[in-house]
């Protein structure tokens, strides 16, 4: 909204009208660099190890003399899409809008009921 080319009104007295700080209008975000290596790096470390979550593939990272920091490690496993695999907190309390679906059957013989994890699926190219 606010025209830098135009002289009248100045853009002080533009950012003063919109109610913008002036730092604002000058900022000019630099793109992060990604770093295919440390990327490669966490993924390879979380694929044989799904326990592991930030702080512990920061101290891999930093025994094999990667010197990085533990919010950027924070930030490429975001941009990566993993987490660790642990369970969440409350996970034996029921959920009272999702009930038990196997209660009151009788199970009085073999293989009545199957269940299955499809939690994490490697793939060759890695987690994508």
């Amino acid at each position: 909204m606010i025209d830098r080319a135009r002289s009248q009104p100045s853009v002080q007295r533009q950012c003063v009208l919109l109610g913008v700080p002036r730092s604002t209008v000058y900022y000019r975000p630099r793109p992060r660099p990604v770093d295919d290596d440390l990327l490669r790096r966490i993924d390879h470390l979380y694929t044989d190890h799904l326990f592991m979550g930030r702080r512990q593939i920061h101290r891999m990272l930093r025994a094999q003399g990667v010197l990085v920091n533990l919010k950027r490690v924070q930030r490429l496993m975001r941009i990566l899409g993993i987490a660790a695999v642990a369970p969440g907190p409350h996970t034996s309390k029921p959920h009272p809008r999702h009930p038990y679906l196997l209660r009151g059957m009788v199970i009085d013989r073999s293989n009545p009921v199957w269940s299955s994890n499809v939690t994490y699926i490697p793939m060759a190219r890695g987690l994508r």
